[in-house]
Formats: structure tokens, sequence, C-alpha cells
């Protein structure tokens, strides 16, 4: 269970399995699984109140909250799952370091222009690195249909209910692809700015993608994400002569919660920026 927002595995599936007859994504997609009522107790955790009213749930041991549980409770709870997934990245991050595969978690909202960024970036690597991708959404393997349509090997993780992907699927999903030494595997994770930042994959890097179009604030709305990543890549900014979006206030705000983060601005539709992105692969690959 993720402590963070209380997903379960749901209906896990790796492409094909959809396609099963009996499988349970088939049957009953989103159908809650069967339990006995319980009762709430212990409900003895309050937000802090502000001057204006506002409710502030994020204080406490858990830096959370979840209604009928202590703060002591969900923090144990959080550590046991992360120091499991934990175990499980720090072996996928061993086999690949092995074989010296880069290895990155693009990170993001939905609708971000995460996909649209990473095909661009593969047509760009065509015949250049070796690449391959796990593509992560709740359901569909529209995304994996995308990254395949440029010649890049790929799999669909879909997480049902999941909020993020976690080191287990991406270990039942590397073995699936056939990667190369020195090559570049790219995990896209499910968009979400929240639970992805606790879990370790094994990636070297995560890296964040922002557009403009989301606004400028987002680092300091989710600064668990932006503090975990190595790399922001602002994407979009060729919206930027029809928005009000302040680049540097953004940027600012990136440095606010993360003072060595290194930050890009890119345009995957029309190309600015990437040559910058395409020369901070090759450092990486080649660290």
């Amino acid at each position: 269970m993720c402590s963070t927002c209380g997903c379960a595995e749901g209906n896990l599936y790796i492409e094909g399995d959809e396609h099963r007859p009996h499988s349970a994504f088939r049957s009953a997609p989103f159908s809650p699984a069967a339990r006995q009522a319980a009762t709430i107790t212990g409900v003895t955790f309050r937000p802090i109140r502000s001057a204006e009213g506002d409710l502030h749930y994020g204080h406490g041991e858990a830096g959370t909250h979840a209604p009928g549980m202590s703060q002591r409770r969900m923090l144990e709870v959080e550590l046991n799952v992360l120091d499991k997934n934990n175990q499980l990245a720090a072996r996928n991050r061993a086999q690949f370091a092995a074989r010296q595969q880069l290895v990155l978690n693009l990170v993001s909202s939905p609708g971000s222009g995460k996909t649209t960024l990473l095909t661009e970036t593969l047509k760009l690597l065509n015949g250049q690195v070796s690449c391959a991708v796990i593509e992560g959404d709740q359901q569909t393997v529209n995304d994996a249909a995308r990254i395949r349509e440029t010649g890049t090997p790929a799999i669909q993780v879909n997480t049902g209910k999941g909020c993020h992907l976690d080191a287990q699927m991406i270990a039942d999903a590397a073995p699936r692809l056939p990667l190369h030494d020195n090559g570049i595997l790219f995990i896209e994770n499910v968009g979400n700015l929240v639970c992805p930042a606790s879990f370790d994959l094994g990636e070297r890097h995560k890296v964040a993608v922002l557009s403009v179009t989301e606004g400028e604030d987002k680092p300091l709305k989710y600064p668990h994400m932006f503090a975990a990543a190595s790399l922001m890549l602002l994407n979009k900014i060729d919206l930027l002569p029809y928005l009000n979006f302040d680049v540097e206030k953004c940027l600012a705000y990136a440095r606010e919660v993360n003072p060595t983060i290194d930050i890009l601005l890119v345009s995957a539709t029309r190309g600015d920026g990437m040559a910058s992105w395409l020369r901070w692969l090759e450092n990486e690959r080649c660290a």
C-alpha cells in the first residue's frame, strides 16, 4: 500500500494481460476489493489552522493524514513499504550499473508533454544510442504504441488503481526489453507529482518535466518531487508568447526547493533546447 495516498497495486498488469479472457482487469477493472466494515477509532489528529482559516494536514511525523490512523502508525507503514521498495531498487540499480546503462525516471503531472518530449528525443537519438522505454500509466497501451512508432522497443506497465511505478514493476518489465550495454532506459512514470517522488526505481536520476501551461508555482506546490529531481525540463516554451507565465519566477521557485537542480528550457514540438537536452544525456551516459 502507498502510505502517501493509500493506493494499492489495484489491477497491475504488464502489457498483454488485459487481453487474457480471465484477467481480473477485464472483469472488473474499477470495482473495489470486498472487505469487512471496520470501525474507525483513534481519530486524534487535528490540522493546523492558519489565521485565515486555512487547514494544513501536512504536519506531524508522517507529514500527511489518514482517518483512523495515528501518525506513528502511518510512519511505520511508510517505512515498511519504502524499505522493501528500496531493497528492490538497489538490486535494479546494481544490475543497470553492471551494464553501464543510464536509467532515467521521467516524472510530471498529466499533460506536461512528457511523452511527446520522449518521442522527439528518441527520434534524435535513433542510430546513435541504443534506447528502450518502460511506459507507466493507470490504463491503456497508447503511449507504448507511440514510442514503438519511433522504432524504439517499449513495454507498457499499467498500474490499475496505483498512482506510481515501483521498483518491483521495473524489475518485472526490464528483462522483457532488449537492453544494451551503454544504452539509455527511459522510464516514463505515471502522471503524478506526489507519490512518484517517494519511490526509488533504481534510476540514476529523476527528471521532472514541467510545462509552461501549468503555472510557475508548481515547484512550491509539489516540493518533494522537485527536491528529488536532478533535472527540470521546462517544456512548451513555444507557447510563452500566448501565456501569462513568469519564467524567472518559476526557475527561482525550483531552486528554492532544490538549489542544485539543473534546468533546461525546451520545446519538444519546435525543437528549442533539444540540443542542450541531448548533450545532458550524453554527459550522463559517459559519466
